[in-house]
């Protein structure tokens, strides 16, 4: 940002800044999901150190494992969250933020705000969901 908006004037626009203060509280609150879940396995972690765990024949064995496993999946998808969180704040700070990158054409204000870091219009979301992206 510069000089405008440190002295109180953003010209980046009123979506922009709405998009820009809901995509950094959704950062906020993954960062701190992500922390949680980290306690989380490590203390499933440790609770299994203290244990000799014998997955064959402990029948407790396979429920902590999924444990771990299901809780590892969720830090995966929060860090993926961030990631996205992060690109859709870079295209904010580059102009480029409402623009779907498939197409070209403005996402509808609706569609960003129920989705503020959406990269496609609902049409291009639509025709393809599992069209690969357009590089960075």
């Amino acid at each position: 940002m510069g000089d405008a908006s440190r002295h109180g004037h953003d010209d980046r626009g009123p979506t922009a800044v709405a998009a820009h203060a809901r995509l950094a509280a959704d950062r906020a609150d993954t960062l701190a999901r992500t922390a949680a879940l980290g306690r989380d396995f490590d203390a499933i972690v440790a609770a299994n150190a203290l244990v000799a765990v014998d997955d064959e024949h402990d029948p407790e064995g396979a429920s902590t494992a999924f444990e771990r496993a299901h809780v590892a999946a969720l830090i995966a998808q929060a860090h993926e969250h961030l990631a996205e969180l992060d690109q859709a704040l870079e295209r904010i700070e580059r102009g480029e933020y409402g623009q779907c990158e498939h197409c070209g054409q403005t996402i509808p204000t609706e569609r960003l705000e129920i989705r503020p870091a959406a990269t496609t219009c609902v049409h291009c979301a639509q025709a393809d969901p599992q069209r690969p992206r357009r590089p960075a």
